[in-house]
């Protein structure tokens, strides 16, 4: 635990608690492009899903302050109302709130209308329902190192304990309690495994419903571990208990809107071939290439090549009836 500065640059104080958020934010964006990059997400893809998704979590950021000050304001009106802590529920729902807002205005109302070549989106290979199979693994990456910035900040601590486990872990006491950040840091990076495991070993594509179930039932239960102030009961619940049921209903419904909505609007890139370049394409027991609905693969023949390749086959036709 260090809730004091590490350091100061230009007078101010830099904390653990922002550096670890950095470190995470930056593993979650690496991921993401890496993933994209072996998926064959094309540039533009790859470009729209990174700059929208920076924008929804500058936006995340914001509202986790926002929400965690109103519950603080609820609290205790008697203090005056100012941005201070975070909350990861509120800060989770507005990033991914803004981030399908700004991408849906963008892929169907400003790419398609604009006359900037660069910022159209007609040549796009890959939509959200590709890349949401794999956002949720990133998520969890940066919730992960945000929380272990929450153990050195001293704060989401859990009840006082005589157990061998208990730590110091809340901000200038030095009681022994749950380390209720270190807990959900580990949960949260053994999540990730499992989803990228699914993922890249069974191309799973409900990954964003296992976590928000996973999280959400995690969460529920971690809220009775935990001492420090949360904010304004809602109806009996702690404010993130009230959400995870919400978090956990979402999941169930995402299920069923991936099977029926979401899996066939995937266009799945890897699959593609384009201008005669020949992609690896996954392949069937009988040699049928295995392709989302209602995509085709294209064989393209370049005009050059064309002569050469009706002597090729002639050849070979001379050859075998002279075999014959």
């Amino acid at each position: 635990m260090h809730p004091e500065p590490l350091f100061e640059i230009f007078g101010k104080g830099v904390y653990a608690y922002g550096i670890c958020m950095a470190v995470g934010i930056i593993l979650c964006f690496g991921f993401l492009l890496f993933t994209m990059w072996k998926k064959k997400f094309s540039d533009k893809s790859t470009n729209a899903v990174l700059i929208i998704g920076v924008f929804g979590t500058a936006f995340g950021i914001f509202m986790a302050m926002l929400v965690q000050s109103i519950l603080n304001y609820a609290a205790d009106p008697s203090k005056p109302f100012r941005l201070a802590g975070m909350t990861f529920m509120g800060g989770l729902l507005g990033g991914v709130v803004s981030f399908l807002a700004v991408w849906n205005l963008y892929v169907y109302v400003v790419g398609p209308r604009t006359k900037w070549k660069w910022l159209k989106s007609d040549n796009m290979n890959a939509g959200l329902a590709d890349a949401l199979p794999f956002i949720p693994i990133g998520i969890a990456i940066a919730h992960a190192f945000g929380r272990l910035g929450c153990n050195f900040a001293g704060c989401c601590y859990g009840a006082a304990t005589d157990g061998s486990w208990g730590l110091a872990c809340a901000a200038y006491d030095s009681t022994l309690r749950v380390p209720t950040q270190l807990f959900e840091m580990f949960f949260l990076l053994i999540l990730a495994g499992v989803m990228a495991w699914l993922y890249f070993r069974y191309k799973f594509d409900y990954n964003f419903g296992v976590y928000a179930i996973a999280y959400g039932v995690w969460r529920f239960i971690l809220e009775f571990f935990r001492d420090d102030d949360r904010g304004a009961l809602i109806l009996g619940l702690q404010p993130s208990q009230f959400w995870s049921i919400l978090m956990v209903l979402a999941g169930v419904g995402y299920f069923f809107l991936q099977y029926y909505v979401l899996r066939k609007l995937m266009k799945h890139p890897e699959l593609q071939q384009k201008d005669g370049k020949k992609e690896k394409i996954e392949l069937t027991e009988d040699g049928t290439p295995v392709l989302a609905e209602g995509a085709e693969v294209s064989r393209i023949v370049p005009a050059e090549n064309s002569e050469g390749l009706v002597q090729d086959i002639e050849k070979d036709k001379t050859k075998d009836e002279g075999e014959l």
